[in-house]
């Protein structure tokens, strides 16, 4: 059932793909924002508890359906399951603004490009040259693809797992939206969302940073991974980033110590003894974004072969 769920859960969305601004997405913005304002009293402990609230009111109410629909009927449970992971899954939510960049790159129109990625990064995108904006682009593909797939993927596979799925994802979204905007950075709100998403996200970062390895480069990606991936201040962004660009044949990311000379005073600090050109692969170029989509769909179809081997093995 699992499988099958998944199959035409990404069938579906090939067809009708779920916009990011819906209104099930406007609802669970508004709950989070709500409860944010009413429990957010500058403590980690007030942060907890708000995130217990949001993430129990929205997978209590899934587990009990799917446990009804299981009670009713196989097809009612496969049902549900297809609905909530054509909910959760998010292949070709964003795929617009991957799309549209790749095609005025293509076409030369760099000011296009920059302002289809300003649009999906929320970035200051004006001086950015062709190879900066191939690179973020490549980035943000990658990253959103772990968290709006395979994430999503991996807890489908745990028992009740449309419930694990709306938690997944839920949990992901939390902790960007209580830490990330402006006036949510200093909070202490929003530290327990990070942490506790952080090692819901700790297996299927690394299952993702695997499946790029096995359908890439492997040699490349792993030696990035085992030697570059802590160069970043985000453990998750820097294992995923690392293997991918590996993967890929392209440098990608930030790495801290780039950060630490744009931030600070170049001259002084030797850039030479960083070796930030050691890292394998080239820069990015637009024909990166095609390899891009190669890799993530080879990744997607090496998931789905393992889980249909795993759905024949159980029903063996």
């Amino acid at each position: 059932m699992t499988f099958i769920s998944i199959l035409l859960a990404l069938l579906i969305e090939q067809l009708k793909p779920l916009r990011a601004d819906n209104p099930i997405y406007t609802q669970i913005q508004n709950l989070a924002n709500k409860i944010e304002a009413s429990f957010n009293a500058g403590t980690v402990k007030h942060g907890r508890l708000g995130w217990w609230l949001v993430v129990g009111l929205l997978t209590i109410p899934t587990a009990l359906i799917y446990w009804l629909c299981l009670r009713l009927s196989p097809f009612a449970a496969l049902a549900w399951n297809v609905l909530i992971v054509y909910l959760t899954l998010g292949f070709r939510r964003y795929s617009h603004y991957f799309t549209s960049i790749q095609l005025a790159l293509s076409s030369g129109d760099d000011d296009a490009a920059r302002r289809y990625l300003a649009e999906w990064t929320h970035l200051d995108t004006s001086d950015m040259d062709v190879s900066e904006i191939s690179r973020l682009t490549v980035e943000r593909a990658l990253m959103a693809t772990h968290r709006n797939v395979f994430g999503v993927f991996f807890w489908f596979l745990m028992p009740v797992g449309p419930a694990c799925a709306v938690m997944y994802r839920v949990a992901e979204y939390l902790a960007r939206a209580w830490t990330e905007p402006e006036h949510m950075q200093d909070e202490a709100f929003g530290q327990y969302a990070t942490k506790v998403f952080y090692w819901i996200d700790w297996v299927p970062a690394r299952l993702t940073a695997v499946a790029f390895a096995v359908v890439g480069n492997f040699e490349d990606a792993v030696y990035s991974w085992r030697n570059y991936a802590d160069r970043w201040k985000d453990e998750v962004v820097g294992i995923i980033l690392s293997a991918g660009g590996g993967a890929l044949g392209v440098r990608l990311g930030e790495p801290e110590e780039k950060a630490m000379i744009l931030q600070a005073d170049a001259s002084a600090v030797d850039i030479d003894s960083l070796d930030l050109e050691s890292q394998p692969g080239t820069e990015a170029t637009p024909r990166a974004l095609q390899s891009a989509v190669g890799l993530v769909w080879r990744a997607l179809l090496l998931w789905m072969l393992l889980l249909a081997l795993l759905s024949f093995a159980v029903w063996i």
